[in-house]
């Protein structure tokens, strides 16, 4: 999948991931991807109830052994 940024939030715990993201959010455009790369299995609760209250849209999420990876996309505006 495409992607513009990307965040890597690998060996982070809770909350730090989703504080990451909402940083990193400021720096996509509307309509641009971001790839979340982390380690934290509580990221596989927060970063899905992220984008329903932020209205990003989840566009897919995989887990590679201890990493999970999401892509989310900025709404268009």
């Amino acid at each position: 999948m495409n992607t513009d940024l990307e965040l890597d939030a690998k060996g982070l715990m809770c909350p730090e991931p989703v504080m990451l993201l909402h940083k990193k959010v400021k720096d996509l455009e509307p309509g641009q991807v971001l790839k979340i790369l982390a380690t934290d299995p509580s990221t596989t609760r927060d970063i899905p109830k992220f984008c329903q209250f932020l209205g990003f849209d989840l566009l897919d999420s995989q887990q590679s052994g201890d990493e999970f990876i999401y892509w989310i996309k900025k709404p268009e505006a």
